[in-house]
């Protein structure tokens, strides 16, 4: 599932692109529909970039393409498919980002330490949640709320005196994810390196769980 925005020279060429983006956008609003009907997400659209420049207008944006449209509507967890149509009809084309702090809170880490560390937990045979992977090169865990708060002290109780020397953080209320399939930044789309189940992304794990093997792997990895 993606976006697809076509434009049309010809009026062959516009009969074809235009059914291409209807296509999409009934791709767009059943991805929104799926993260709020399905998983309980609040989703809201997102700004693009293109050449560099923000969608949201702004010349200095400081995140161009990466940030909420500060002027669009929440499309609120359990909106069914109609719902999400008629809010995403408003701004085709936007990428899609969920709302943290509130189903979950995510772990970050760098995308080669995520991918070992995520083979670990599995191999382990620990609870896990979604995990989506970013063109910046980041890997983003899924975890039960509360984690970015309580991640400082964790790590303090695991021995890590310093979570900045891991490269790893917590993003917790406030923050917003963009979700796959969106662009993020203009540099690509974001990707699942463990997409959403039903056994687990409802309930995502706490983070004490995760976070000994991603610090252990994230410490081995800059050593």
């Amino acid at each position: 599932m993606g976006f697809t925005i076509g434009i049309g020279s010809t009026r062959g060429m516009r009969d074809i692109r235009s059914g291409a983006r209807r296509r999409g956008r009934t791709g767009d609003c059943t991805v929104v529909a799926e993260y709020t009907g399905l998983w309980g997400w609040d989703v809201v659209p997102g700004a693009r970039a293109v050449a560099g420049a923000c969608s949201c207008g702004l010349s200095d944006c400081p995140a161009p393409g990466a940030h909420p449209l500060d002027f669009a509507p929440e499309v609120p967890a359990g909106a069914r498919l109609d719902e999400a149509s008629e809010a995403w009809a408003r701004f085709p084309g936007a990428a899609v980002m969920l709302a943290v702090g509130r189903a979950f809170d995510v772990i970050e880490v760098a995308e080669p330490v995520g991918v070992r560390a995520l083979a670990r937990l599995e191999r382990m045979g620990l609870p896990l949640g979604p995990v989506a992977a970013t063109p910046e090169g980041r890997a983003q865990f899924f975890v039960a709320p509360g984690a970015a708060a309580e991640l400082p002290r964790l790590l303090y109780r695991m021995g890590w005196d310093d979570p900045s020397a891991l490269d790893l953080r917590g993003l917790g209320p406030g923050a917003y994810v963009t979700a796959p399939p969106s662009d993020r930044g203009g540099r690509g789309p974001v990707r699942w390196l463990r997409p959403p189940a039903l056994d687990s992304t409802t309930r995502p794990p706490a983070a004490r769980l995760l976070l000994g093997t991603l610090a252990y792997v994230a410490h081995r990895s800059r050593a």
